[in-house]
């Protein structure tokens, strides 16, 4: 099973870079046991990126499943919990108003691109992790969220074991 595995977010936006804090400890587990482990079939591919709608899906295309890690904006009493859900059963945000083609929601660039025939994952999964300020610069995660990295790193971890 070919999979990608994407940190999303702006690591220069402190807690919304959790997403890369996270793909990048998932990256720092898995690659010593790809380099010997025992499913060569299994592919894992891990992007770090800070775009959405269309260029997310365009990234997607190819990847039997898509593992996302994002975070998302939560009141003070859930920063740094962890919610992991299929995409398709997030809310369609762009539906409650008029979007352009470069800041569509990802649901309708995945239907989109399915439409045009681009292979994409049939399993799109998100790995979301509360946070309350995406507006202060800096490249370090408050105490709440940087404490949640390991235990969503160990999420995604056990949902890539799963074929």
């Amino acid at each position: 099973m070919k999979t990608i595995v994407i940190g999303l977010g702006n690591p220069i936006l402190s807690d919304d870079g959790v997403g890369w804090k996270v793909a990048e400890e998932i990256q720092r587990q898995i690659r010593p046991a790809c380099n010997g482990g025992a499913d060569t079939d299994a592919v894992i591919d891990i992007e770090y990126l800070s775009l959405g709608g269309i260029g997310l899906m365009e990234r997607m295309i190819g990847y039997d499943r898509a593992i996302i890690l994002d975070a998302f904006i939560a009141e003070k009493e859930d920063l740094g919990s962890i919610i992991i859900r299929n995409l398709k059963d997030l809310p369609n945000y762009s539906a409650f108003h008029t979007t352009s083609t470069h800041d569509t929601s990802l649901q309708n660039a995945i239907e989109l691109g399915r439409h045009l025939g681009a292979q994409l994952p049939s399993e799109v999964l998100v790995i979301g992790i509360a946070i309350q300020r995406i507006s202060e610069f800096g490249e370090s995660l408050s105490p709440p969220v940087a404490e949640c990295v390991p235990q969503a790193a160990h999420i995604a971890l056990n949902l890539l074991q799963r074929t």
